[in-house]
């Protein structure tokens, strides 16, 4: 379980980003986050990992309190907490297996990580996870002759090897044409369901996060102003979410609702 309370995050002197948000998430429920840009979204996901440092709050993951980790207890939680990114984050010139096997950076030895000597273990789960999302023939290919698509399931499985006890995916679909992003949002669906894993997922893509996901987190103005199934996501709820935004932001988000 993920139970975050009174979480605030301020930059500088300015307005808090982050303002006194309470989110809990049970279960292997798929949950996405969406509001307009600047509502906090990526802030709230680079706080759970410790990317982004809280400034007051609290962050439990399974009875963890991440926020007062330092030095190797921060590095041994975030071993349970997977990202995937909008930009992938892969490393170009390495093979699909070495960026999946990155992602067990924090278990084996820098020796054995610099000399490319992953545990059989590893490199069977490796192709089992790539298998699963249909990558394992680009198990020997270079990131960067992959497509958008096919980079993101490298990350997805990337992830995945660090046998997160969460996922975290900040806009996982943003850099991705419609058909793909539908099939990676399945993909993280599904894999949710199998794995057993909560997911959760900030998106600007509103028909993807009814269409996709368990329950739709609304910010506003860091602030949680809407949190159901998502069929509770109606006109006057999308208006809450998003007035106020800049009209192309309130538009797109309105027409990809309907």
């Amino acid at each position: 379980m993920l139970k975050i309370t009174n979480l605030v995050k301020r930059y500088g002197d300015g307005e808090p980003v982050l303002k006194n948000l309470d989110l809990t998430i049970e279960g292997e429920s798929v949950v996405s986050i969406i509001g307009s840009s600047g509502a906090g979204k990526s802030t709230l996901l680079r706080c759970i990992n410790r990317l982004v440092e809280p400034t007051s709050g609290s962050i439990v993951l399974n009875g963890t309190e991440l926020t007062s980790l330092r030095g190797r207890g921060l590095r041994a939680a975030r071993r349970k907490i997977g990202m995937v990114f909008q930009g992938f984050n892969l490393v170009d010139r390495l093979t699909v297996m070495e960026n999946v096997q990155s992602g067990r950076l924090g278990y084996i030895s820098t020796w054995a990580a610099v000399m490319r000597r992953y545990p059989k273990e590893d490199i069977r789960r490796a192709y089992e996870l790539m298998e699963r999302v249909g990558i394992a023939h680009y198990a020997d290919k270079r990131a960067d002759a992959l497509s958008g698509g096919e980079r993101q399931r490298v990350g997805v499985v990337r992830a995945l090897m660090q046998q997160p006890e969460i996922l975290l995916a900040d806009e996982p679909t943003a850099s991705l044409d419609p058909k793909t992003s539908e099939q990676i949002m399945g993909l993280l669906r599904d894999l949710s369901r199998e794995l057993r894993l909560p997911v959760v997922i900030n998106i600007h893509n509103v028909h993807e996060a009814k269409a996709y996901t368990d329950r739709i987190v609304g910010m506003r103005y860091g602030r949680i102003i809407f949190d159901d199934l998502p069929g509770a996501l109606d006109e006057d709820a999308m208006e809450r979410i998003y007035s106020g935004s800049p009209a192309a932001d309130r538009a797109g988000a309105m027409q990809a609702a309907s």
